[in-house]
């Protein structure tokens, strides 16, 4: 790889028309993404299409004039300092705010690069014209604001938040929720039960951490498994089933880890104060983003659980 210092101006023309187009492709992708359930941010980013175009078109011209019609090949993958970027354009399921900071993070990239290409040209018209695209990249945030507000009014701006607010609810809200009430309710009365009967902090642990490991492959296989997404728009099973599988995990866990202390009461006492932290925090969740009356969710959760619970120590301690 090179570094930008080492190029010459007809490379680093070059590197500026690989990158408007690279860019201009981006933002076109993003559009044909986003027109089904964003059509106005799709038209805001077709917008920006042009003006990446238009960026090209100056460029070219700079390079034909100085350097005639054969441009040398050279990527930003063959330099060094640009930032690696997520191909977030590839998912079949984006989410706005991503898109829009995956925007943000490009122009702020192009802007570095072209004024770091502008203070190393030693043509005039080259430094010039570099000098000046990297105030426009610059300003682009602003000017994309601007074409945001001419494109997405208030009302479309609102459908678009909330229905991007349904999509995250479908893809992540619901699959982690769905794991984070089994990963806490469903190892209640093994690892309780297991607790009471031994005694041990050693043994409860070892078996609490067997269950919620195996719960979380168990849901995350399971609801990877039981929808593709296609037809209901709920995501890449493969996000789900993580999403759903790790919140599993993470919600057996969290009451397994006090037994790491070695004497069992301390630890029981502890594990008792993280259920009682854990019923509180998936009752919120039902009612922050399923829309669950908080004392409904509070009643099914809490009752739920402590019955799990008092299974558990039954069984464990007869």
């Amino acid at each position: 790889m090179k570094q930008l210092k080492d190029l010459s101006e007809a490379e680093v023309l070059a590197l500026a028309i690989s990158n408007e187009e690279e860019d201009s492709r981006i933002y076109a992708n993003f559009a044909h993404k986003l027109r089904a359930e964003f059509p106005a941010t799709a038209s805001m980013f077709e917008a920006m299409v042009a003006e990446e175009q238009e960026h090209k078109n100056m460029l070219l011209a700079m390079y034909r004039k100085r350097f005639g019609d054969q441009l040398p090949y050279i990527t930003r993958q063959d330099v060094k300092g640009f930032l690696k970027r997520d191909p977030v354009w590839l998912m079949d399921n984006l989410r706005i705010d991503t898109v829009r900071r995956q925007a943000e993070l490009m122009e702020l990239e192009a802007s570095e690069f072209y004024a770091r290409a502008a203070d190393q040209a030693h043509d005039v018209e080259v430094r010039k014209l570099l000098g000046d695209l990297a105030i426009i990249e610059k300003e682009h945030e602003a000017r994309a604001a601007d074409i945001e507000e001419k494109t997405v009014t208030r009302d479309q701006k609102k459908i678009e938040d909330e229905a991007s607010r349904r999509l995250f609810v479908l893809q992540i809200v619901q699959p982690g929720l769905a794991g984070l009430i089994d990963g806490s309710v469903s190892t209640l009365a093994p690892i309780f039960a297991a607790a009471f009967a031994t005694h041990s902090s050693h043994e409860t642990f070892l078996i609490g951490l067997a269950a919620s490991i195996g719960a979380g492959i168990s849901m995350g296989l399971t609801e990877a498994l039981s929808d593709d997404g296609a037809i209901t728009g709920r995501g890449h099973p493969a996000v789900r089933g993580w999403a759903c599988g790790i919140m599993t995990t993470l919600g057996g866990l969290g009451h397994t880890l006090p037994y790491l202390i070695e004497d069992f009461w301390t630890a029981t006492g502890i594990a008792f104060a993280v259920v009682v932290i854990e019923l509180l925090a998936i009752a919120w969740t039902r009612w922050k983003y399923m829309e669950t009356p908080f004392h409904s969710a509070i009643v099914q959760v809490i009752v739920g659980g402590v019955l799990v619970l008092l299974t558990g120590i039954f069984i464990g301690g007869g």
